[in-house]
Formats: C-alpha cells, structure tokens, sequence
C-alpha cells in the first residue's frame, strides 16, 4: 500500500471520530476545588444568614458531630433540630436550583464542571439532584463515596452513582 493511501485512510478515519462527542468527566481534585468553593460561597451566606434570623447563640450550638460523638458540648448546647433541619433544606434548594438551571454551583462555574445526566450527559431531574444531594451525607459518613472517583474510569463518586449523574467538564 502507498503511504498517500494510508494517510487519506488515517484522515477518513479521525474524522468521523470528530462528530461523536467526548464524555470528559471531571477529575477528583477539580471537584475537590469546586466543592470547597461552594462550602465557602454558599455556606457561608447560609450560616449568616441563619444566625441573623436564629440568632447568634444558635451558631454557638453543638454541631452534628458533636451529637454523634456524644461530645459534652452536645449536651451542654444541644443544637435545635428545627434550625438544623431548615438549615440543611435551604442549602439543598440552593443546591438543586443552580444544579437544574444550568448545572453549575458557584464552585463548578470556577472548576469549568457542570453536573448532568449520567447516561443522556442532559440537565439532571430534579429528583436526581434531591438523590445527589441526600448522597453527599452518605458519601460524608463513609468517606469512601467522595474517594471512589478516584478508582473509576468515569472519575463518578458514590453520589453520583446512587442518583446517575455525573460531573463533566464543560467547553
């Protein structure tokens, strides 16, 4: 065979590989910058925000952990269960409102990631984010979910995978 047919044969070939699009899917330590942006662009308005409407000896309450680890703090100022509670409601409306408009939280908008379908790489469902987001506690509790993108191919964590979505690089 002659090297000008191998070459137009090598080009035919890419081409067609240019119209199939590319699943980037975002690496740990991208996600890792986006959520600890996040917990600082929005957990933080929500913490103030809760303490001017709570109060500030509502701040100064044990913290989940404390509960969990049966910490004297936890019995001295046991935290209010329905501040916590509204608390934690409010950063999952935040959470799946930016999710399902656009796919981008503050912290995946400076990553370049947006969160999207697993199989369809569309808009997640409001029912898959309200999974994700009730995931990002299980995956806390474990510490294993948010380190199991780290051995996947598809760089998916286990919240990712309990609600089929996915966190991709965006252009």
């Amino acid at each position: 065979m002659r090297w000008r047919n191998i070459k137009q044969k090598k080009q035919t070939k890419t081409d067609t590989n240019a119209s199939v699009p590319q699943r980037l899917f975002a690496g740990f330590w991208t996600r890792a910058l986006g959520f600890i942006t996040d917990l600082f662009m929005i957990g933080i308005p929500i913490s103030l925000f809760m303490m001017i409407v709570f109060g500030r000896d509502e701040m100064k309450s044990a913290t989940a952990l404390d509960v969990i680890a049966h910490n004297e703090a936890a019995i001295t100022n046991a935290p209010d269960p329905l501040v916590s509670l509204l608390h934690v409601i409010l950063t999952m409306g935040i959470y799946v409102f930016l999710w399902h408009r656009n796919g981008k939280t503050p912290g995946k908008q400076l990553a370049h990631t947006k969160v999207v379908d697993a199989k369809t790489l569309q808009p997640a469902s409001y029912v898959q984010l309200i999974v994700r987001f009730l995931g990002y506690f299980l995956s806390a509790v474990t510490l294993v979910g948010f380190f199991l993108g780290l051995f996947r191919h598809d760089k998916r964590t286990l919240h990712d995978l309990i609600s089929r979505t996915a966190v991709i690089y965006t252009s």
